[in-house]
């Protein structure tokens, strides 16, 4: 499976949140805007409502596969639904959620599922912690 090509913005750069971020200081637009979408409909009406970035977040447990909380979601199923939302090719900015012990046990298992998201059409991974996660961060960066 190939990766879409990256998000642009409409000048055909690529976008990147800092990226992002400088365009819309600059114009004096709102704060940046994210909504979740697990699937290409969801990325196609994300797209229409012209979000800054779409995330494909670990929620998907809760929301469409119904679990009680997201502690059991898998890596396999968030590259599922990005792929699915990358199918859409959206021009929000698609951010990848890894999911809880992801990126717990090791840099190199973090780099390796950041990469399938990545793979799957991800442009940006998100992931959550304090200090102790701040090696695996710099891998990613």
């Amino acid at each position: 499976m190939s990766a879409p090509a990256p998000a642009a913005d409409r000048s055909g750069a690529p976008r990147t949140v800092p990226a992002i971020r400088g365009s819309k200081v600059s114009e004096g637009s709102a704060p940046l805007v994210m909504v979740t979408a697990y699937d290409a409909p969801g990325a196609r009406v994300a797209d229409a409502a012209e979000v800054d970035m779409i995330l494909v977040g670990d929620s998907v447990a809760m929301v469409v596969l119904g679990y009680d909380d997201t502690l059991q979601v898998t890596v396999d199923d968030l590259v599922h639904h990005t792929a699915a939302v990358a199918r859409a090719k959206p021009r929000p900015l698609i951010v990848g959620d890894l999911p809880w012990m992801s990126y717990h046990v090791s840099t190199e298992e973090t780099v390796r599922n950041a990469a399938r998201l990545i793979r799957a059409g991800a442009e940006a991974v998100k992931l959550e912690g304090g200090r102790k996660r701040v090696p695996m961060i710099e891998a990613l960066v």
